[in-house]
């Protein structure tokens, strides 16, 4: 399981799969190989349904978003 937390207040906002967070990996852009956050909007949102992600991470993703237009989410591994 990957945690993904709202990335000004801190806040987990939902926990996915390592399927879905490669979903995502692949998907998102990175600024570098240390990078672990995402900058996510509606427009990204609609591409990645459009991708194929499945209706559950859209679920989390969309919750996290709250009716806002845009999220910077951090994501950290669960220690195995």
């Amino acid at each position: 399981m990957v945690k993904l937390f709202e990335k000004e207040r801190d806040r987990l906002v939902a926990e996915i799969t390592e399927d879905q967070f490669r979903f995502l990996a692949d998907h998102l852009e990175e600024e570098s190989e240390n990078d672990q956050d995402y900058y996510l909007n509606m427009d990204t949102l609609d591409f990645l349904e459009e991708e194929g992600a499945d209706a559950e991470l859209m679920g989390a993703l969309r919750g996290a978003m709250a009716g806002r237009e845009e999220i910077e989410l951090r994501w950290a591994p669960e220690p195995h």
